[in-house]
């Protein structure tokens, strides 16, 4: 399953955000990568880093950075946490959703007990995002065994789903050069993988990226998975395809 990417965003990037990135990468690292800036960054506070170390989270590589060096990025949340941040936060063209929290700037008061409170409280809520994240990710839905392997059945459909699988996220022209089939062919049975939420769709700019689909359940994960490793004929020539298409378009970056 593709991460999730968050960024975190306040006003000097030397506390709460940075403080918030340590945290979600501790808390959730498989299934989020958690990034930081600031409206105005400075440095990290010592503070902050050293209620991090002393609760165990790892610190290093925090540096501040500023919201010039993230905003071209895709990102699936952007979290502001003061009314600052949210006000003032540059416009971002590709996110998925925007939240805003509050929480207070433990800075000016200077002393390690206001951010040893600051980094609970804000511990509490990333896990009560991860949680809710969870639980409307993988749901509840029901996928009938029979409707995936009919989908599964079919050749392009089932090349389509392997070659994501490998690459996390694909565009249309991408999956019509590795399938050697029309675009009106390969978007009908994209669309039919969407409906069954075998795939999902996500636009950013001229281009619509596909993907697993995030409540896919394991079981499925799996088999796709085995399906892959053990058949690598099916998938070796449409990789090559893939290799040697001209003007491909932007990939992101699913580490």
């Amino acid at each position: 399953m593709k991460k999730r990417r968050i960024l975190f965003v306040c006003s000097a990037n030397s506390a709460r955000s940075l403080m918030a990135e340590a945290l979600l990468r501790d808390i959730a690292p498989d299934t989020f990568e958690a990034y930081s800036a600031g409206i105005q960054p400075t440095q990290p506070h010592p503070l902050a880093l050293q209620c991090l170390e002393e609760a165990g989270v790892d610190a290093e590589g925090l540096h501040s950075k500023s919201m010039d060096s993230v905003k071209d990025q895709h990102w699936d949340y952007v979290i502001t946490l003061c009314d600052k941040s949210a006000h003032e936060c540059l416009p971002i063209p590709s996110v998925g959703q925007t939240i805003a929290w509050d929480f207070p700037d433990p800075v000016p008061v200077n002393r390690h007990s206001t951010f040893a409170l600051v980094m609970k409280d804000l511990s509490e809520r990333i896990k009560l995002f991860v949680m809710v994240h969870d639980k409307t990710v993988r749901g509840s839905r029901h996928y009938p065994p029979a409707d995936v392997f009919k989908a599964l059945g079919d050749e392009n459909r089932l090349g389509i789903v392997l070659l994501i699988a490998v690459h996390q996220e694909l565009c249309v022209c991408e999956l019509t050069t590795a399938l050697e089939a029309s675009q009106p062919t390969i978007s009908r049975q994209l669309s039919q993988l969407r409906e069954l939420r075998l795939l999902s769709d996500e636009r950013r700019g001229q281009w619509v990226y596909y993907s697993l689909h995030p409540a896919l359940p394991e079981w499925i994960v799996a088999v796709i998975r085995e399906a892959g490793a053990a058949n690598p004929s099916l998938v070796k020539p449409l990789e090559e395809r893939l290799t040697t298409m001209p003007n491909r378009p932007p990939q992101t970056d699913c580490a």
